[in-house]
């Protein structure tokens, strides 16, 4: 299935998990927890205190070469969302691509969404651990932190 076919599939509207599609076309769902959507939420709004100049997505659809993936948090900048919104998916990765853990995650999985969504143009990608540490991500590997962000802290509380 491609992302417009999901997006699209009434039967898929309600599941209580995130969907995401994979090189094959295969819908891949993983299930999150609470403290999950608390860290998104967290990290969003952060976002939002630190740049009036974008747009924070939740949940952002992002094309890669290895299917549809799902950014638990998303910024754009207002030039490049001017460019992506009213797509059903991201074309171009947004400026900073953030990942959540999940029960289901592999480090094996979230270093190659983290090379996925560079590739796609993403200037950072972030990762926040089960504890609320964040690992701060350039297109050279890892940063200590964030250039897009100055002052993000490395450890979110809930």
């Amino acid at each position: 299935m491609d992302w417009k076919e999901v997006t699209e599939n009434r039967h898929l509207r309600d599941l209580p998990f995130k969907i995401e599609t994979n090189e094959y076309g295969q819908i891949v769902m993983n299930p999150v927890k609470l403290s999950h959507s608390a860290y998104q939420g967290e990290i969003g709004n952060l976002l939002n205190e630190l740049r009036s100049d974008g747009k924070v997505l939740m949940e952002c659809a992002v094309w890669t070469k290895k299917g549809t993936k799902v950014a638990d948090v998303a910024w754009f900048s207002d030039d490049l969302w001017q460019t992506q919104k009213g797509k059903t998916e991201a074309l171009t990765a947004p400026e900073l691509c953030v990942e959540v853990a999940s029960m289901s995650n592999t480090a094996a999985e979230m270093d190659e969404k983290r090379r996925l969504y560079l590739e796609q143009g993403a200037v950072e990608f972030w990762f926040c651990d089960e504890y609320g540490n964040i690992a701060f991500y350039g297109r050279d590997g890892a940063i200590d932190g964030s250039s897009l962000f100055k002052g993000f802290p490395a450890k979110i509380e809930i």
